[in-house]
């Protein structure tokens, strides 16, 4: 099972979402506060496991509507993933996959554990 790892950075509080095997799969931006971050963390796990696919990197994608995952590639040629919420706000971004089906499975991943993962404070 996942959890929300809530850490408190030089310039406010993030989360990181980390898998059952302790790997990140997904980071929140920089909030003000803990309790915007949980706010944050609420809106992932509400919004992520009905998320709509939406892929970038292939010419004349489809628009998906909000919530959705982005798929996109990075300046590095990296295949990236980010979740916005339905107001359109970025929620969580993943890290840098060299192959697309990485991206997806850290899309399923996300979806697979946000919804009842625990949140925990380091």
């Amino acid at each position: 099972m996942g959890k929300f790892v809530i850490k408190e950075t030089k310039t406010g509080v993030k989360f990181d979402l980390k898998a059952s095997n302790g790997e990140v799969i997904a980071t929140s931006e920089v909030y003000s506060s803990e309790d915007a971050c949980k706010k944050g963390i609420a809106s992932v796990q509400k919004n992520a496991p009905v998320a709509a696919v939406e892929n970038q990197t292939v010419e004349g994608y489809a628009t998906e509507k909000n919530p959705k995952f982005e798929i996109y590639t990075d300046k590095a040629g990296e295949f990236r993933f980010r979740l916005k919420a339905t107001n359109g706000q970025i929620i969580a971004v993943g890290e840098g996959y060299k192959a697309l089906a990485g991206c997806k499975n850290g899309i399923e991943s996300v979806k697979k554990n946000a919804p009842d993962a625990s949140i925990v404070k380091e």
